[in-house]
């Protein structure tokens, strides 16, 4: 049953956590798994998608495959009256950059970017991989369909964009399918500096890879849980910074982590059928993904994929020994669960796209004191109705109390030790919809 959204200024502030905004329910119904099937038998189609393959033929190789990718982005903006702007970036890879680079060549990513009504230069993204890899990462010419690594990301990508170009918001949005991440994570990397050296403001990437398997080498068939991996604090942080966490703590409450928390909450409210599993881990174990280059210059980043692996269908020639069938080919496909993972990407896009800007200079006091006090810089944005403190156990992984306190500077929370607990602040907006919470950086 769908929850109609309520004005704010209808209910009262201890209420305000309880609405839901029907436009996300609706948004999760739009998205089709028939599409993401075609999609991913279209690229899995090309052959090989390796950067290193084909850039001419139209038919196979990862040129044929990223000129798809960006006529289906065009298509997509045919029909919202050119609503996405979409072009290629590229990087000059060359053979000294690596031991997985066999020869000079650009590294091309597309993009789309739906452009804000209100804060154009704020983007939060969703990118996919077009490429993909046989079982020796140097050969570019062999079979490698990649189906599920990556094309299910890439085609997850495709669908929100569809569904989401419908929709009018206040940050933008940007969707774009990623090279060279099999070569040692080019695309992701040149896209981070690129956004770097032209001041985007990014609350954060959502990076799907592998988002459509449910059977793991494990045997275990599960078509509801996924993982969320996140890196508990900033690689770029102060030598300062490190050494008050000390003290203060926040080892575990970077803006990656906070990111990773909102996409946990809001499927925990829109979707209660799914089992977000936070993974307090960069990536999986001794692996990565195209949200780590941009974590490497200080931006929010996180990977949404599958929870249960089929290491026989990764990185594998297509074959048959001892009775197993390796290869990542589309027969392994549950479209199904990808338009599942595709949808949790949608609704924390849209979410994140109508939500306020973070409360900026948060800061937070109450040494020896029955209280927590706190202070931020209030925005002067008329859209925003005020401000939430949460709060949680130092061992709990999510915030699990919290407190609307008005549009104002600074609050006190009575009655509480400040010792027992983890704080936060997050901007509210008069549509609902809230920023990521922030940690306090300071104290008073």
């Amino acid at each position: 049953m769908k929850t109609v959204f309520l004005s704010i200024f209808l209910i009262s502030p201890l209420l305000l956590t309880a609405q839901t905004d029907s436009r996300l329910y609706d948004i999760i119904d739009q998205v089709s798994a028939k599409r993401i099937e075609s999609d991913i038998k279209t690229l899995a189609g090309f052959g090989t998608r390796n950067t290193f393959s084909d850039t001419l033929s139209d038919t196979r190789g990862i040129g044929a495959a990223r000129r798809w990718i960006k006529k289906e982005f065009e298509k997509t903006a045919a029909l919202c009256n050119n609503c996405l702007e979409v072009f290629y970036q590229k990087d000059l890879v060359t053979t000294d950059m690596g031991k997985r680079v066999p020869k000079d060549a650009w590294v091309v990513n597309v993009l789309a970017i739906q452009r804000g009504s209100k804060y154009p230069n704020r983007y939060i993204i969703m990118s996919g991989d077009i490429d993909s890899r046989a079982s020796d990462t140097m050969d570019y010419t062999t079979d490698a369909p990649g189906a599920n690594d990556n094309a299910s990301g890439m085609a997850g990508t495709l669908e929100a964009a569809r569904v989401l170009s419908r929709y009018t918001f206040e940050n933008s949005i940007i969707y774009v399918g990623l090279s060279g991440e099999e070569q040692g994570l080019f695309g992701g990397a040149g896209l981070a500096r690129y956004a770097q050296k032209n001041n985007w403001e990014i609350i954060g990437i959502l990076n799907n890879d592998m988002i459509g398997n449910i059977k793991g080498v494990d045997g275990v068939i599960d078509n509801r849980s996924f993982r969320i991996f996140s890196e508990p604090t900033d690689p770029t942080d102060s030598e300062s910074k490190r050494k008050k966490r000390r003290f203060y703590g926040g080892e575990v409450d970077g803006i990656s982590r906070q990111l990773a928390r909102y996409v946990h909450n809001n499927v925990k409210m829109y979707m209660p059928e799914m089992n977000p599993m936070m993974i307090y881990r960069l990536d999986r174990f001794g692996r990565g993904g195209h949200h780590r280059p941009f974590n490497d210059l200080g931006y929010a980043g996180i990977r949404i994929m599958e929870a249960h692996e089929n290491y026989t269908q990764q990185h594998q020639d297509i074959r048959t020994e001892n009775g197993i069938q390796y290869g990542d080919v589309v027969e392994h496909v549950n479209f199904e669960y990808a338009a599942k993972l595709t949808a949790v990407n949608a609704i924390n896009l849209a979410s994140l796209a109508w939500a306020p800007p973070v409360p900026e200079n948060v800061q937070i006091g109450g040494i020896v004191a029955p209280a927590a006090k706190f202070k931020w810089t209030k925005s002067t944005d008329p859209a925003i109705a005020g401000y939430k403190i949460y709060w949680r156990d130092t061992t709990s992984p999510t915030w699990d109390h919290h407190k609307f306190v008005g549009n104002v500077d600074q609050y006190t929370l009575k009655g509480i030790v400040i010792d027992n607990y983890f704080f936060g602040i997050a901007a509210v907006a008069k549509n609902g919809f809230e920023s990521p919470v922030v940690f306090p950086s300071e104290t008073f």
